[in-house]
């Protein structure tokens, strides 16, 4: 018998992951010790919407909520570009580090200073790692070009291109390349050439594409994929719902046992 691969996917989701992807982690492990396998972090930092790595953590004396997010270098990458391509500006890390000691424990401030990543998708992936959370555990990025060229062909799907000094995620709409401006506004770019390197999945493809790639036996839904979920589009795969967790859209920082 094939050894199950046990996989979860997540966008870069917090400077400190949210407790729901903490959960994806516990429930990966927990399967892993009752069948044996590997586990496989799909990280779809291809996505490109800022409120993905917005922050909640709380005041370890007042309990009051402060929400946290990077800054950006200018507004086009801050809407457009994916979470791969995002520059972090000088001073942010050292601004919000002065911060964190009133909400975060020691020793995770200390992490988050040593982390030297200047890329959004990269960093959250070094505190991850900072944190243990990675230990063991194989990572598979949708940013990757070699990921992206051996994945399946997809008619619904976002391109990456040049757009006003930027890479940009665009949506393909009927064979257009089109950005949301908001509403029912949408920009169409000019017409391009691309390759399947500068592919990535929507929402709805993205269980297909990654599939055709990671090959899992086991994948762990969370709450809001187990709404759109199209679970025909991979009948091999078993479904496992991730172990609840109290306050899930929050930060997780507990400090090891």
């Amino acid at each position: 018998m094939t050894a199950p691969v046990i996989c979860f996917g997540q966008q870069p989701c917090g400077i400190f992951p949210r407790r729901f992807l903490y959960a994806k982690f516990a429930t990966a492990r927990r399967l892993q010790a009752e069948m044996g396998g590997r586990i496989v972090f799909f990280y779809h930092d291809s996505d490109h919407d800022p409120r993905e790595t917005q922050t909640t953590v709380r005041h370890r004396k007042t309990d009051e909520p402060l929400t946290l997010n990077f800054a950006f270098e200018n507004k086009t990458q801050r809407k457009y570009s994916p979470l791969y391509l995002k520059r972090i500006p000088a001073g942010w890390q050292a601004t919000t580090a002065r911060q964190l000691p009133a909400f975060v424990p020691p020793c995770w401030v200390e992490a988050f200073k040593q982390v030297g990543a200047p890329l959004v998708a990269d960093f959250c992936l070094e505190m991850y790692r900072r944190m243990g959370l990675l230990e063991g555990i194989e990572v598979i990025r949708s940013s990757d070009p070699a990921v992206r060229r051996a994945a399946c062909p997809i008619g619904d799907h976002f391109v990456d291109v040049p757009h006003h000094g930027e890479i940009v995620r665009a949506r393909c709409i009927n064979g257009a390349l089109q950005l949301h401006e908001g509403g029912d506004s949408m920009l169409t770019l000019p017409p391009c050439t691309y390759e399947a390197a500068q592919i990535s999945p929507t929402r709805d493809s993205r269980l297909k594409w990654m599939q055709s790639v990671v090959h899992c036996t086991h994948y762990i839904a969370g709450m809001g994929e187990q709404a759109y979920l199209n679970r025909a589009d991979a009948p091999d795969i078993q479904f496992v719902n991730r172990e609840p967790i109290d306050r899930s859209d929050e930060a997780y920082t507990d400090t090891p046992s």
